[in-house]
């Protein structure tokens, strides 16, 4: 198996911290709104998203800026404040369009980590849009009261969340991270 990222070569401590509390705390918000575990729902990720998912990523994206990662930086900072407002405003009572509006302009987010992660890692990119259709799809369940496209966006977290928690571990563990495939350069050739 090919190694995408290995262990102390391509990924520092830092990103491999923030992408272990990103994971973590985008898998719980996702399960949560799943309810695939009986009496679970996405208000109980409101502690691990205030402080992992908030200080702990804020923290981290401040610390990525510091060492010249613009882009760590940016991403670690950004969903740093998603999950630290989404955590500390559960309780607030807003209307369903301002909550949809919330998860929306996160999406907008999201969607931009995706695109500038272009470079990046195939787990990293496919994390950011998979966040980025998982807040999607919960803007929408908020606008149009859907439980069932809520259900489907929790999925898409839970899957974004699986992947950035794999991303870190492997990093750590030295684990492959690429999918095996044809060498470069060998392809079907036309036979003429």
């Amino acid at each position: 198996m090919d190694k995408d990222v290995s262990a102390g070569s391509k990924t520092s401590p830092l990103d491999r911290l923030g992408h272990l509390a990103l994971g973590l705390t985008l898998l719980a918000f996702g399960l949560g709104h799943t309810e695939v575990i009986d009496g679970v729902s996405a208000a109980d990720a409101v502690t691990l998203a205030t402080y992992v998912g908030g200080i702990a990523l804020f923290v981290a994206g401040l610390l990525a800026f510091r060492d010249n990662d613009a882009f760590t930086g940016t991403a670690f900072a950004g969903l740093g404040a998603f999950w630290f407002t989404w955590g500390v405003s559960a309780d607030a009572q807003v209307s369903a369009n301002a909550a949809g509006l919330f998860l929306l302009l996160f999406a907008l987010v999201a969607l931009t980590l995706t695109a500038a992660a272009a470079s990046g890692s195939t787990l990293t990119r496919t994390t950011y849009a998979l966040m980025f259709v998982a807040l999607l799809l919960l803007a929408i369940a908020q606008f149009g009261d859907s439980d069932g496209l809520a259900k489907v966006g929790g999925w898409f977290a839970a899957g974004g969340g699986l992947l950035a928690w794999y991303g870190a571990t492997a990093a750590l563990a030295n684990w492959p991270t690429a999918l095996p495939g044809r060498p470069a350069g060998r392809g079907v050739t036309a036979a003429g």
